[in-house]
This record gives C-alpha cells, sequence and structure tokens, in this order.
C-alpha cells in the first residue's frame, strides 16, 4: 500500500474522530493532556505500519487501542515510581458501551463540545478547549480567533487541561437540563471554527471546517430550537458562506464586500439567514450573534436596494457594542461610522484602541486603520498601517489588494 493511502486514512479519522478520540481515552484519566499525547503516538505508529500491514477495517478502534496501551505503560511506570498507590486501570470497553448508548445529542462532537463546557473549567477557556480537542484546532488559530498571542493562548490551554486533571473534574456528556447553561461555550466555538476556516478561503482544509462548523450549528438549532442565540448564530454563518464565492475574482483577487458582485452571493442561503434571524429576533431576548446577523442582514439588503444602509449598521454596531465593549467591535464599528460621520471622527474612534497591546498583531486592525487613514489625508500614516497589515496577512490575496492600495497611495 502507498504510504500517501495510509496517510490519507490517518488524516480521515484525525478529522472525523480525533475529539471523540480523546474523550474516551480521557473518560477515566481525566487528563486530557495525557490523552492527547497517547493519541498522537498512535497516529505515528498507523502512519509507520498501515503502509505495511494496510488499513484496518476499524481505524478508529485501532487507534483506540494502541492510545489506551501507551496509558496503561505509562500509568504502570507511574506505579513503580509511587508505591502504594492503586494501579490506573485503563482497559475497558467504552468504546463498545459508547456506540450502543442513546444518546440525547445526535452527533458526538457536539456532545462533547457540551462536556468541555463544564462549569468548574474557567469560562474563558472552555471554547478554546472545544476548539483544540474536539475540533482540533492549533492553539495558534485558536489565538487569532480570541485575538491572543499564540504563546499566551498556548500556556492557557495547558493550565486548562491540568486543571481537569487535577480537580477531577468529569469528563461526561452532560444531562439535557444542563445544555442551556453551557450553551454560550459552544456557540463561541462554533462560530470561531467557521470564522477561521473564513480566514483561510485558499485552504483545502478550510472548507472541510466551514462544513463542519455548519452541520454543527444546524444541529445545535435542531437540539434547542427555544435558543434564539442558537439561530443567531447559524444565522451570521449563513450569512457570510452565502457570500464565499464573491470574495475572490475570476483571477483570484481578494474583492472585499462593498465591491462584490451580489448576483455571485447564494441567495438560498441568505433566505434561509432571514428566515432564521426572524425566528431568533421573536424569540427575544437579543444576544450578540442575533445582533452580528442582523449586522450581516443590513450589508447583504445591498442585493434588492442597491445601496448600504450605514446608517443602521452603525446602530446595530452601537447596541453591540454595549452588549459586549469587544475591541473588534470598535473597531467595525469604527469603519461604519466612517460612512457616516466621516474618516475623521472613525479615527477618533479608533483612539481608544490605542492602548490595547492585542491590536499590535491584529491585521485587520492596521488595515481598517490604513484605510481611514488613506481616507483622511493622511498618506504617510496610512502607508505605515497598511505595510504593517501586509506583513501580518496569511492570505496571499488580501496582500496583493493591500499591495495595490499602497501603490495607489503612491501614484496619489
Amino acid at each position: 500500500m502507498l504510504a500517501g493511502e495510509a496517510g490519507g486514512a490517518a488524516e480521515r479519522v484525525a478529522r472525523e474522530s480525533y475529539g471523540r478520540l480523546v474523550a474516551f481515552l480521557a473518560a477515566r484519566t481525566r487528563d486530557v493532556a495525557s490523552a492527547e499525547d497517547a493519541l498522537s503516538e498512535a497516529f505515528a505508529a498507523a502512519l509507520r505500519q498501515w503502509p505495511a500491514q494496510g488499513i484496518p477495517d476499524n481505524p478508529d478502534a485501532w487507534l483506540l487501542t494502541v492510545a489506551r496501551r501507551r496509558q496503561t505503560d505509562d500509568a504502570r511506570r507511574r506505579q513503580l515510581r509511587r508505591a502504594g498507590q492503586a494501579h490506573v486501570e485503563l482497559l475497558g470497553s467504552e468504546l463498545e458501551a459508547l456506540a450502543a448508548e442513546q444518546e440525547p445529542i445526535p452527533d458526538r462532537r457536539l456532545a462533547l463540545m457540551f462536556a468541555c463546557a463544564h462549569p468548574a473549567i474557567e469560562a474563558s477557556m472552555r471554547s478554546p478547549l472545544i476548539l483544540q480537542t474536539i475540533l482540533g484546532l492549533t492553539a495558534e488559530d485558536i489565538a487569532a480567533a480570541f485575538v491572543l498571542p499564540a504563546k499566551t493562548m498556548g500556556q492557557r490551554l495547558v493550565r486548562a487541561k491540568a486543571r481537569i486533571r487535577d480537580a477531577g473534574i468529569p469528563f461526561r456528556v452532560p444531562d439535557p437540563a444542563e445544555l442551556p447553561e453551557r450553551l454560550a461555550a459552544v456557540l463561541d466555538a462554533i462560530y470561531a471554527a467557521h470564522s477561521t476556516s473564513w480566514n483561510e478561503l485558499d485552504d483545502h482544509g478550510s472548507a472541510e471546517l466551514a462544513s463542519e462548523a455548519l452541520w454543527l450549528a444546524q444541529l445545535l438549532v435542531s437540539l434547542l430550537p427555544d435558543q434564539p442565540e442558537a439561530k443567531g448564530m447559524l444565522a451570521l454563518a449563513l450569512y457570510t458562506s452565502a457570500r464565499r464565492a464573491a470574495r475572490r475574482a475570476p483571477d483570484g483577487a481578494y474583492v472585499p464586500l462593498e465591491q462584490q458582485d451580489t448576483r455571485l452571493w447564494d441567495h438560498t442561503l441568505l433566505a434561509r439567514a432571514e428566515q432564521l434571524l426572524q425566528q431568533a429576533s421573536a424569540a427575544g431576548p437579543t444576544g450578540r450573534y442575533q445582533l452580528e446577523a442582523a449586522i450581516q442582514s443590513a450589508h447583504v439588503a445591498r442585493r434588492l436596494t442597491g445601496i448600504t444602509n450605514w446608517g443602521a449598521i452603525l446602530a446595530l454596531y452601537d447596541h453591540l457594542l454595549a452588549l459586549t465593549g469587544s475591541p473588534v467591535v470598535i473597531l467595525n464599528r469604527a469603519v461604519a461610522s466612517a460612512q457616516v460621520h466621516g474618516p475623521l471622527a472613525a479615527l477618533r474612534d479608533l483612539q481608544q484602541l490605542d492602548s490595547d497591546s492585542r491590536m499590535r498583531s491584529y491585521q485587520p486592525y492596521w488595515a481598517a486603520r490604513g484605510h481611514l487613514q488613506a481616507l483622511a489625508g493622511e498618506p504617510g500614516a496610512a502607508v505605515e498601517a497598511l505595510t504593517l497589515a501586509i506583513g501580518l496577512s496569511t492570505d496571499e490575496a488580501v496582500k496583493g489588494y493591500l499591495r495595490a492600495r499602497l501603490a495607489a497611495l503612491g501614484s496619489g
């Protein structure tokens, strides 16, 4: 068998079953970090053995068995070092038992997301844990989603996993009555995954992540149909997904929202998003995702009117800022404010972010700042900001767009 076939099979299992396998391995030890280590060694063993021995009929079970052996060996070594401690029994039948369970949650990944949102875990770390442990995102991707340095996020994830282990927090699927109180972390994780895929449009894996995020969001709405924020989050994801085909010109160049051809938008997805937003708004109360979806609804109304209602968008950002206080909302609100009150007013609004260290490495901040400074007749400052934005960009199409903006400043 070709090594590429084995690698492809391992990659597919990692994408589809990584979170479930980690959960099985951590179910008894409550040590997520050691479970991830054991599973990593199992994947390494698969890449060594599968090309010669063939891909097993049940790759999940093969990986689980190998990882459990690693855990068992580690436990035995710890027992030798710690005489008198009870031997940690790791062999068991979780896979068969869990497969036979009648789950109240229709997708195992979604169930494990709610498990990771346990109230005993620090609130700010529940979504990052879900993203890494269940969806397999890297600490760098997670840090970018939450506007934090990668090193800081990595350290926090390590501490959170140690907390689960040391405090003996049960890694189990919660009862249905416990789901609403854990919903916020799951919503944040699913939307962060969707946003990550949106920002990495040219990467093949991002399309799969986007599909997975949408699927989980739809399952969440079907599981909790009376939760307006779940519908708001799904509507928000659908609004952005509907514009995916319009984000690139035929030659691959980046096309900003205000220049996109509305005929390329997926009107079926937009209709579904509008329906969900209406249902969420009727149910109340209005939360973050409903407001963000309403902002997107105002943007895509351009397909009907031919103009963008910046006044309505700015008013919605005012509500969202009052609700969240988010620096990202401050930034996006400033861009909308420039359309209503002019670039100088928008730059004054941005001054409150000058002392926020998170903005130093946040590409959208420098891109927006350069855009506003160019509009305000400050070409020197605009060149500096746009240059920083180019350096922080990972998308070549976005870099090309920003370089064109720089060139236009130079010719002007």
